[in-house]
């Protein structure tokens, strides 16, 4: 399995490539990005990722700083085989625009 990767409501990114292209949207659209580990806590059967990402976005020039999450759900190898993604979407559209 190459894995998943849902951001929000968006449809799943689904394989390498696919999940490349999403986290490459990221990286064009803020090129200081920074994404910071607030925490992570494991239940039975998955882990979350807690996080904060700041950067400049691109086409606006301004500062964005959001807080979300990752539920992961992990392989039998060790490696994540699904990724459900949340922050606030509303927040984030505020901060990018100028």
């Amino acid at each position: 399995m190459d894995g998943s990767l849902q951001v929000n409501d968006s449809p799943p990114a689904l394989g390498r490539i696919a999940i490349t292209t999403v986290a490459q949207g990221f990286m064009t659209a803020f090129p200081d990005l920074q994404v910071y580990m607030d925490d992570l806590t494991f239940d039975p059967g998955s882990t979350t990722y807690h996080w904060t990402l700041t950067g400049i976005y691109a086409e606006t020039g301004k500062h964005v700083r959001i807080s979300g999450y990752e539920v992961w759900t992990m392989s039998a190898d060790g490696l994540i085989a699904a990724s459900l993604g949340h922050f606030d979407q509303a927040d984030y559209q505020r901060q990018i625009q100028p």
